[in-house]
């Protein structure tokens, strides 16, 4: 259940970020979306709103999934993402799964990344 949950995860994100998150709520979500991101609304018109308006507003942004971590019933994601203006994030994405597969709970903090750095590791 484990990798499932993983693939999942990426599949859910993928295609929301990529302009289709009413398909991937169909497709990944269960009953209810609890959200603890304080820019989008509750439940899952509030993720599937905001995921629209980010298509629209920046169709060019790209998405790279650097890691996937999971234990029992959380998986969570770290990304890249290049936004227009080379503007880009680290994210580290949580979500949990109910007992039947399906993504029910959501957790993120994102980080810019500085175009100057104390050292030449990178945030990824």
């Amino acid at each position: 259940m484990i990798e499932q949950m993983k693939e999942s995860a990426i599949a859910f994100y993928k295609m929301a970020y990529e302009g289709n998150p009413r398909k991937a709520t169909e497709l990944y979500v269960g009953s209810e979306y609890i959200q603890h991101n304080p820019e989008v609304k509750n439940g899952i018109e509030g993720f599937i709103e905001y995921f629209e308006r980010m298509q629209i507003e920046y169709p060019q942004k790209t998405i790279e999934f650097v890691r996937v971590i999971a234990e029992n019933d959380l998986v969570s994601l770290h990304t890249h993402q290049i936004w227009p203006n080379d503007d880009q994030y680290v994210t580290m994405d949580f979500f949990r799964f109910d007992n039947k597969g399906k993504i029910v709970e959501h957790w993120d903090a994102i980080q810019q990344i500085p175009k100057k750095s104390a050292n030449t590791n990178k945030m990824y």
